[in-house]
């Protein structure tokens, strides 16, 4: 057979055998390398990085990890965390502002609020009726009462706030954590998602996309399951032993070595090497960490896993505190179920009422826990949803409508100030107005707070430099401690 040279890649004339003979696996490696070029097709050469172990931030971080209590479907901000005397006054007018070009659905009149707030702590927070255990802590919250974004759809916003864009596939925010300042424990994942929802995205919420294989966040079950269930799937392996399954992935390593020896940067193949050794390392650090039995009975009680209502959230909870001690830099949890949610078009009181109940004290015992073990100073609490409910009935209904205009989520612990309302809504709660904070605003103050400068923190692939708050962002300096 004559075997003709060709024009490599890189420029370089050799032979079909000389390919073959060079590179450590044969046709199997070509299938290999085939396949990771098709999935980072048009990559340019990223920044070569340590992808496994901690890594040093830009300046000194105010918070080493992060969890995200995320409450899928949207809660009232008007209705849990950010009062509107005018909205109670005016109960039944039709809204004296204009409304929104693109509505979701048919807007009614104005809708007050099913509960009252109350002062708490010496900051004196109004805090709905709804969350009486985490009014306790208010002195801890900073609440964010300026949030906004732009797509009033679940799909669309839930990618915006996990991802930065709304409209293309883009690595998630834990994912973009995990790149900047890897794991500080090489058996577990950097990046966490408990109970995820498969639903609005899905994935994508939690995926790596053009990021390294191992920055991809690990989900443990998913929204559908009981949190008793939820497992890492296929996380042991019933066919081949751990000893067996060492060799071979110090074989795939071996025969992968001079490739990665000889490439100027191939992180996607190292990625997907670092995610193979990750899997082996969690079959036995993973089962750990979500075995509670250790846990004390007063533990178990303060995360509400005594209580049929709180349970299953509780369980999240006290599973992410496990993480987060464990070295886990970057914890989401999830409240969603596929009957109610947060998502009130209709029956606000009761589908509010049960959310709250089934969420309130976990995430109270959550903070009381993470203080108590001197975790909450360094570890940064984001509480929220996708977007907030309209102060206006859904027209025909008792419940509120998409809000992505103006809504509330808040932080504790990790460098924020406590007892601090930053920003404002409008008198009725339909528009951000003051200190606004754009979602990439939110993402480049978590960033700044686990000391990474989203503006640095960049990933060139397809040509560009890309980055979680594209072309925008600004920190909010003024809720840093």
């Amino acid at each position: 057979m004559n075997l003709k040279p060709f024009s490599s890649p890189s420029g370089s004339l050799s032979t079909r055998r000389t390919l073959l003979r060079d590179s450590a696996a044969g046709f199997g490696y070509l299938a290999l390398n085939a396949l990771l070029q098709k999935e980072s097709k048009a990559s340019d050469k990223p920044e070569t990085k340590e992808l496994t172990f901690a890594k040093e931030p830009h300046f000194p971080a105010r918070a080493k990890r992060i969890v995200f209590l995320f409450m899928k479907g949207g809660p009232s901000h008007v209705d849990t965390f950010d009062p509107k005397p005018l909205l109670d006054r005016d109960d039944g007018k039709p809204p004296p502002f204009d409304l929104p070009k693109v509505l979701f659905a048919a807007q009614g009149n104005l809708l007050k609020s099913p509960w009252k707030f109350h002062q708490h702590g010496q900051s004196g927070l109004p805090v709905s009726e709804l969350f009486p255990n985490v009014a306790k802590h208010v002195d801890d919250l900073c609440i964010l009462r300026s949030l906004h974004g732009t797509n009033p759809a679940h799909g669309g916003a839930l990618l915006k706030l996990h991802t930065g864009s709304d409209q293309f596939v883009r690595p998630s925010l834990g994912s973009w954590v995990t790149y900047g300042l890897g794991t500080e424990n090489e058996n577990l994942p950097a990046f966490v998602t408990i109970c995820p929802t498969l639903a609005h995205g899905g994935v994508n919420n939690w995926g790596a996309a053009f990021l390294p294989a191992d920055c991809q966040g690990t989900p443990i079950g998913n929204a559908s399951l009981p949190a008793q269930l939820a497992t890492v799937k296929h996380i042991n392996n019933a066919r081949i032993g751990l000893s067996l399954q060492r060799r071979q992935l110090d074989l795939l390593q071996s025969l992968n070595s001079d490739h990665l020896k000889n490439s100027d940067s191939d992180e996607v193949l190292n990625g997907r090497l670092k995610s193979f050794e990750l899997a082996y390392r969690m079959q036995s650090a993973m089962p750990d960490i979500q075995n509670l039995s250790n846990e004390t009975r007063d533990t178990m009680r303060l995360y509400g896993i005594d209580d049929p209502v709180t349970e299953n959230f509780g369980r999240q909870c006290l599973m992410a505190r496990r993480f987060l001690e464990n070295g886990v830099r970057f914890v989401q949890v999830t409240h969603s179920d596929s009957e109610v949610q947060w998502d009130q078009h209709g029956d606000l009181y009761q589908g509010h009422t049960k959310n709250a109940s089934e969420v309130d004290k976990p995430i109270a015992g959550f903070l009381s826990d993470l203080k108590s073990r001197g975790l909450l100073d360094d570890t940064l609490v984001l509480w929220g949803g996708e977007f907030g409910r309209t102060p206006t009935c859904q027209q025909g209904s008792n419940g509120r409508d998409h809000n992505p205009h103006g809504f509330t989520m808040w932080m504790a612990g990790g460098g924020v100030k406590g007892g601090y309302a930053y920003g404002a809504t409008d008198d009725y709660g339909y528009y951000a107005q003051e200190n606004k904070m754009h979602i990439n605003d939110l993402h480049a103050t978590i960033l700044h707070l686990m000391g990474l400068d989203h503006e640095r923190l960049t990933y060139l692939y397809a040509g560009r430099q890309f980055r979680l708050t594209d072309v925008a962002g600004h920190v909010a300096k003024d809720i840093i401690a």
